[in-house]
């Protein structure tokens, strides 16, 4: 597990800012050693890289990093040690790094109990677990300085949970595919993130299925007049009827998320075709499918 601070929070002012991009570093590359897809951040808790398509026109295609260039937030996660400390030589500000959720090994969801709020998200979660009967299990759970939680849950393969805010209850914010969870060592603005005690060693638990079903909202009902398309197999099916059912602001990540899934699954290219008609019919441009295609494609290739 990504080290735990036992030491008194030290303002991020008074720490060296070159020991702050060693230690934020030091804790990326034990994360990676797990699994875990990393990025380096800022004392803000944002990517800490700017992106290489800021000129960009706003009609320009979405780059989720088939540039080449680092810059692309959670897209440019990763496991390799090399890349790894290309990304932090590239941001000799960062402070902390960030956990890729939904990607392999663990599919990671994380559930955010926040208490700025002004609710007790603690008591909420209790609540809809009496309600759905289910137990969070025991697993890594990293405190936040604002005094808050973050629960580390996995998720099967084939099934995607989306980033939400209060969705789920008031004061509790998940993070799903997408999205990321600040590493427990990273320093910010506000404290440091820190493993809670007897957590620290833990692996992530499974998801509870009756928690899980609340994360995933279901699918829109396909039109009647839908052409059917086809699929190889189940898997397959589920994945092109994900990609279908994306509402807007969605899509890129859905089928994102399908054509990694696809890859790892040995589909092949012809089922990724079959992603991509269903992709363009939800409303993507042709351009933007490609992209994120390639996207998927290089990331799975990495791994």
């Amino acid at each position: 597990m990504a080290t735990t601070d036992r030491h008194p929070a030290r303002p991020t002012s008074a720490v060296p800012r070159a020991s702050l991009a060693t230690l934020a570093l030091a804790h990326a590359l034990s994360a990676a050693e797990r699994g875990l897809a990393v990025i380096p951040l800022s004392r803000t808790k944002l990517p800490a890289l700017p992106s290489p398509h800021r000129g960009d026109p706003p009609s320009a295609p979405r780059c989720h990093g088939e540039c080449g260039l680092p810059g692309h937030g959670v897209y440019d996660a990763t496991t390799d040690p090399r890349r790894i400390r290309a990304l932090f030589a590239a941001a000799p500000r960062a402070t902390g790094y960030g956990i890729a959720c939904g990607l392999p090994p663990y599919h990671l969801i994380g559930v955010d109990l926040d208490t700025k709020s002004g609710t007790d998200s603690s008591a909420s979660l209790r609540e809809l677990a009496l309600r759905h009967l289910f137990t969070i299990p025991d697993t890594v759970v990293v405190a936040t300085p604002s005094g808050g939680r973050h629960l580390w849950l996995t998720g099967p393969p084939d099934v995607v949970v989306p980033n939400s805010a209060g969705r789920l209850a008031p004061g509790i914010d998940i993070r799903g595919a997408g999205g990321y969870l600040v590493g427990p060592g990273s320093r910010t603005e506000h404290g440091v993130y820190s493993a809670v005690p007897g957590t620290g060693h833990l692996s992530p638990a499974a998801c509870p299925p009756a928690l899980l079903r609340l994360l995933t909202p279901p699918p829109r009902p396909q039109h009647t007049g839908r052409a059917a398309v086809p699929h190889s197999g189940q898997h397959g099916h589920g994945l092109v009827q994900f990609v279908l059912s994306a509402h807007e602001g969605q899509r890129n990540t859905r089928l994102f998320w399908a054509a990694c899934r696809a890859h790892e699954s040995g589909l092949g290219d012809a089922f990724l075709e079959i992603l991509a008609d269903a992709a363009i019919r939800t409303g993507l441009t042709e351009r933007e499918t490609r992209s994120t295609l390639a996207s998927a494609a290089r990331l799975t290739a990495s791994r």
